[in-house]
């Protein structure tokens, strides 16, 4: 049985419900993140897959390093067969309350704000279980990402954020997904010509990939 950090949609979206990548800035983002905090509950998840009255709180991490994003694919051994062969550029799942308890173990994130931050936590989990990742990395969120024309959509609610590494980055289960760093120009290729291989919020976020870039970072 699993249990899933939720926050009731009148609670986040309290006079609108926005589509797509909605881009905060820093003051916007932190009281989106306070609200949640505030009004964030755990729940048992068979029941929020069915209730669109709560969203599912996902952190959604973008890879950055210099001019180039980490990209990944879903392969053939993967659970969810519609997912097979699909494209993403974020990294992230469920928000679980071993995130409440976790001590902030040695994952080489230059952390910031307190170590009992569920949403923080989660974050650095989902990073470290998914991926190995050489040096620090820090993370900027910089909005959120809401999608209700879909099933699934409509009980999810993902917090972007911007995850600047420094070293290597690698995917750990090699059997179900693959992963490198390719080209900023490259992946803006892939998306004009082959959108509907990339996951939908993947793709609702490469939409605004020259707002979510340092100037730096986009040719």
């Amino acid at each position: 049985m699993e249990f899933v950090y939720v926050v009731k949609r009148s609670d986040l979206f309290p006079r609108r419900y926005p589509h797509g990548l909605e881009l905060l800035d820093t003051s916007a983002m932190a009281g989106v993140v306070k609200r949640i905090r505030k009004y964030g509950f755990f729940v048992e998840r068979r029941h929020a897959e069915l209730d669109s009255s709560l969203k599912q709180v996902i952190p959604y991490c973008v890879m950055l390093r210099g001019d180039e994003i980490f990209l990944m694919r879903r392969l053939a051994a993967g659970g969810e067969a519609r997912l097979h062969g699909k494209r993403s550029v974020g990294v992230g799942g469920h928000i679980n309350p071993v995130d409440e308890r976790s001590d902030g173990g040695a994952d080489g994130a230059d952390r910031e704000g307190p170590a009992d931050d569920v949403i923080a936590e989660g974050l650095r989990r989902e990073i470290a279980e998914e991926l190995y990742v050489e040096g620090d990395w820090r993370a900027r969120p910089v909005g959120l990402l809401n999608d209700d024309s879909t099933d699934v959509g409509s009980v999810h609610v993902g917090l972007v954020a911007i995850v600047s590494a420094s070293g290597e980055v690698s995917v750990r289960e090699t059997d179900v997904l693959e992963g490198a760093f390719v080209s900023i120009a490259a992946l803006r290729q892939m998306l004009a010509d082959e959108r509907d291989t990339f996951e939908t919020w993947s793709a609702l976020v490469l939409d605004q990939l020259d707002a979510l870039l340092p100037p730096h970072s986009s040719p």
